[in-house]
């Protein structure tokens, strides 16, 4: 009996919907004619007990065939709502990517592979009809499933789809608060049932043969990181992003320079982002203890601090008039650890500095009377005359010591932030590790210097404990 009603429906089906069809039913193969199909879901249905009418009725209505729920299933849309309102069989997260594949359009799509052309295979890029077809390559190189669609969301930012973006920002939160109040077991739950699984082994093992040897053969290039063993594995190694804003991007600039550029790159990133220029040394400390207190930051996912300032000993930044001993560098990150400010704690804080040397060096005692420390790190370092950070977790520290005479050069622009805003806007796009940015900074920086030898001298530390994408 179900064998003709299958017939009947798949007959009526377009190819598109035979494509959405099989998605949902859990393959990574959207491609397949509609006699596989027809296999499938009969193979599907013949292993089920009592549920497989309640998942052939959710696929229609999953894919908006209202006519074929009245004329074959017998049954209306209001009644299949009613019945799934706690028992759905079809994964939340299949059914997601396929309505978000329902609302792109010609246009988007275009957009989307322009950004992912040096992510997915130039092959498989030329064979994109559909958002789907993106999405199912996404998945065979492990950069997109249920637990992990960040950068999934991101790209819909990039392409001005805020709507789909915030889909995608509301389920993140529905699987978070999910997670919260079930066990460990049912935390490790696949996304379909396990009859449907067992179904789909049987039937498409050639397709699951076809993306084992996808993982193993896609370049490692392509690859956000390593993942452990384990079903939650990532949800321990990649810092959470979920909040909009996801926190505070403090800017203050003690010379006067142009920001805008730095200013754009973090609302881009979805910082709030409060820039103040020309400050005294009294001023930069309340300002930083005003922030430190702010009350957001508890509900905020990341800090990140942006100074740009004359120095002494690369260490101590002055005010606007370059007289005193200046303000400790280890003062300011002291200000933002868990210690100091609670609402930071286990959140990564990020800061990127730019100081410029100024001779006659003077002896200075950091505010609070903190003293330096060494931070150790596991992350790559390159060593310049600055004195490190002391230990603390969660910190990633990238300060750029350039010569005061550049600060004479006509319409001077920082090699380093330029080169940081560029290296965070593609790493965004691309969805690159932070680490890997700071690369691209390095890159550029050692570049400046083969042709300016001695210009700036690039210092990197961290304790990140977990990834982060920005």
């Amino acid at each position: 009996m179900f064998g003709d009603i299958i017939s009947q429906i798949t007959d009526e089906l377009s190819t598109d919907e035979c494509k959405r069809l099989f998605y949902l039913c859990g393959a990574l193969h959207t491609d397949t004619c509609s006699t596989d199909l027809r296999t499938v879901l009969h193979s599907v249905l013949c292993r089920m007990t009592h549920t497989d009418h309640v998942f052939l009725t959710e696929l229609m209505l999953r894919i908006k065939r209202y006519d074929l729920l009245r004329d074959v299933l017998s049954t209306s849309k209001g009644t299949v709502e009613g019945m799934l309102e706690n028992r759905g069989v079809v994964s939340e997260y299949r059914v997601l990517m396929a309505d978000v594949s329902e609302d792109m359009d010609t246009h988007d799509l275009k957009s989307l592979t322009f950004l992912l052309k040096d992510t997915l295979p130039k092959q498989k890029m030329q064979n994109i009809q559909s958002f789907l077809d993106i999405v199912v390559e996404l998945e065979k190189v492990e950069q997109l499933s249920s637990d992990k669609t960040d950068g999934i969301e991101h790209l819909m930012r990039s392409i001005h789809r805020a709507d789909l973006a915030k889909k995608i920002r509301h389920y993140q939160q529905k699987v978070l608060n999910k997670k919260r109040e079930t066990s460990p077991a049912v935390k490790q739950q696949l996304n379909t049932p396990a009859s449907v699984k067992r179904s789909l082994e049987v039937s498409s093992s050639v397709s699951c043969n076809t993306t084992r040897q996808v993982h193993k053969l896609c370049d490692k290039r392509t690859a956000v990181r390593k993942e452990a063993p384990g079903v939650c594995s990532q949800q321990i190694e990649v810092y959470s992003m979920q909040t909009d804003p996801r926190g505070v991007c403090l800017i203050i600039d003690c010379i006067g320079t142009d920001t805008d550029a730095l200013e754009k790159t973090f609302t881009r990133l979805h910082f709030h982002v409060m820039k103040h220029k020309l400050l005294s040394a009294r001023d930069v400390v309340s300002v930083l203890m005003d922030v430190a207190r702010q009350r957001d930051l508890y509900s905020s996912c990341a800090f990140i601090c942006c100074m740009i300032s004359p120095s002494r000993r690369s260490s101590h930044l002055l005010d606007t008039d370059r007289h005193g001993p200046g303000l400790n560098l280890d003062t300011i990150r002291h200000l933002f650890t868990a210690d100091s400010c609670p609402g930071l704690a286990g959140k990564p804080k990020l800061f990127f500095i730019q100081t410029y040397d100024v001779p006659e060096p003077h002896r200075c005692v950091g505010f609070r009377g903190h003293e330096d420390g060494e931070l150790e790190t596991d992350g790559p370092a390159m060593f310049c005359r600055a004195r490190s950070i002391p230990t603390d977790a969660d910190i990633f520290w990238s300060h750029c010591c350039s010569q005061e005479k550049q600060l004479k050069t006509p319409e001077h622009q920082s090699v380093y932030l330029n080169a940081l805003t560029s290296a965070l806007h593609d790493g965004h796009i691309r969805r690159t590790h932070l680490l890997d940015v700071h690369t691209a900074v390095n890159r550029e920086v050692f570049q400046h210097n083969s042709k300016f030898p001695g210009s700036s001298v690039l210092n990197l530390k961290h304790t990140l404990r977990k990834n982060i994408y920005l």
